[in-house]
């Protein structure tokens, strides 16, 4: 299972297009809203997520949680305590993280990216506590996976789609939506 939490704040389409892609690879996702099943984007289009942060089960089956960027869902995300268990969950089980622009931001503030390679959105740099901040479009460094933003949401999809199923699917995923590079 793969959790993609989604915050007032969230940054559409560093949410949607990696659960699209996870999707068509055949991953097992749900779409989590942070205090309620129906979220705001940073856009203004509200979101009905698949399930509410109550419902999250955390277990052997949980395989990877994304946390999408965009201000203030970054910050809405980070103070959620269903959303900081996920994170502990992970980092304590061997699983699976990814966060893409701001987010982050949220595991360098919980020291997850000491001596680790990680990416962020321009800005953020300083939030990368402990991290070698390479400014890659996407950075996986063991089980955390990082990305810069919005622009390349497509190739983070892409590898959590890697990850989480298979590279083969991945793939497949990259041919079938025309991908030019």
């Amino acid at each position: 299972m793969v959790y993609v939490f989604l915050a007032n704040g969230f940054e559409m389409i560093e949410a949607l297009a990696p659960v699209d892609i996870l999707r068509r690879a055949g991953a097992e996702v749900k779409t989590v809203g942070v205090g309620s099943d129906t979220v705001v984007s940073s856009g203004n289009v509200p979101v009905k997520a698949d399930i509410s942060t109550a419902e999250v089960k955390l277990g052997s089956d949980t395989d990877m949680i994304v946390l999408p960027g965009g201000m203030p869902g970054t910050l809405n995300l980070e103070a959620d305590s269903t959303v900081q268990a996920a994170i502990d969950f992970c980092a304590e089980n061997d699983r699976y993280i990814g966060a893409i622009c701001a987010a982050p931001s949220i595991l360098g503030h919980k020291g997850l990216l000491n001596g680790r390679k990680a990416t962020c959105f321009p800005g953020f740099e300083k939030d990368l506590t402990g991290a070698e901040h390479t400014g890659a479009p996407v950075e996986q460094d063991g089980r955390i996976i990082t990305a810069r933003g919005a622009g390349v949401c497509i190739e983070f999809g892409l590898k959590l789609a890697e990850l989480a199923v298979s590279k083969q699917k991945a793939e497949h995923v990259k041919s079938s939506i025309q991908c030019a590079w």
